[in-house]
């Protein structure tokens, strides 16, 4: 684990990238692509022709004998809650010549530009990490100084080597979270195949209540193996198994097959739940990856 300096300067130069770069995001695009996320009530008011009906409050209509109805206002602000995977294979990647940083570290930064993006939003920043446990919950709250611990949690997490559960981190969503979310699900999304299932229920089920988009973060050492005959060793980072496989050909075609199977699978659960899924690459920018999806999303609620 990181030093607890080395990590308050990983901290520091992520808040100072993502402060430069993150002011098209707060300057509408973020705000509108999730426009409407709650409303509250304000006023009623006589009806006047035109007016939805299914508005109307009856109890107040009754006692003044002519149709009322309810009045509601947009919340001023969004509430956002940061799910983030820490399982062991979120610790892949710094690979010389082929990746520049760990999945973890992008997972960081992409914390900082939501957090800078809610921070300036005066929105509610909060953060649940997690692998097949719920590892740290901060509660959301406003303030620079709650955003930097943010991101300095996800830098130098607990969890280690543990396996992921990603519908446990949907089920926390639904504990932790008392009014309508926007939430930003952060992982690889590469759990067991056995736990799609369960996956898939409670994703439908989040996103009955909230806005839930995940963000998948992927290295480009993760989608083939290395060229070659020679036998190959790879061990389960998120367990004690190990496994030698035949080099070749064969075995790199059966390893991509999966890969994209994996994604694919992935891609088909947040279809089927009405979810957005954006792909974050340690070899991009977060904020440039997430200014193209808040932007496409915009022009999606506007029409």
């Amino acid at each position: 684990m990181p030093e607890v300096a080395e990590i308050l300067r990983q901290v520091r130069r992520i808040e100072l990238r993502t402060e430069k770069l993150v002011s098209s995001l707060a300057a509408g695009r973020y705000r509108s692509a999730f426009r409407g996320q709650g409303m509250e009530f304000d006023e009623v008011r006589e009806y006047a022709s035109g007016d939805d009906v299914r508005a109307i409050d009856w109890n107040v209509t009754a006692r003044a004998g002519k149709p009322y109805i309810k009045v509601f206002r947009e919340e001023r602000e969004l509430s956002v809650l940061l799910l983030v995977d820490v399982s062991g294979s979120m610790r892949f990647g710094a690979i010389p010549g082929l990746s520049p940083r760990a999945k973890l570290a992008l997972a960081a930064e992409a914390a900082a530009v939501v957090g800078v993006t809610a921070l300036r939003n005066g929105d509610r920043l909060g953060l649940v990490l997690f692998s097949d446990r719920t590892e740290t919950h901060l509660p959301a709250r406003r303030g620079r100084g709650h955003a930097l611990r943010v991101v300095r949690e996800v830098l130098a997490p607990a969890g280690g080597s543990r396996p992921t559960r990603i519908d446990h981190a949907l089920d926390e969503l639904g504990r932790v979270a008392k009014r309508r979310t926007v939430c930003f699900l952060v992982s690889d999304f590469l759990g067991d195949p056995a736990d799609r299932p369960a996956l898939k229920t409670a994703l439908a089920r989040a996103a009955r209540r909230h806005d839930v988009v995940g963000l998948r973060i992927s290295d480009p050492g993760e989608a083939a193996l290395p060229a070659g005959s020679a036998p190959l060793v790879l061990a389960d980072p998120e367990g004690a198994s190990v496994g030698v496989f035949a080099g070749g050909t064969a075995a790199r075609q059966r390893y991509a097959a999966a890969w994209k199977e994996a994604r694919s699978a992935t891609d088909t659960i947040f279809r089927a739940a009405g979810c957005d899924l954006v792909d974050l690459s340690t070899t991009e920018s977060a904020v440039t990856a997430l200014e193209r999806f808040f932007r496409q999303r915009r022009r999606r609620v506007h029409g």
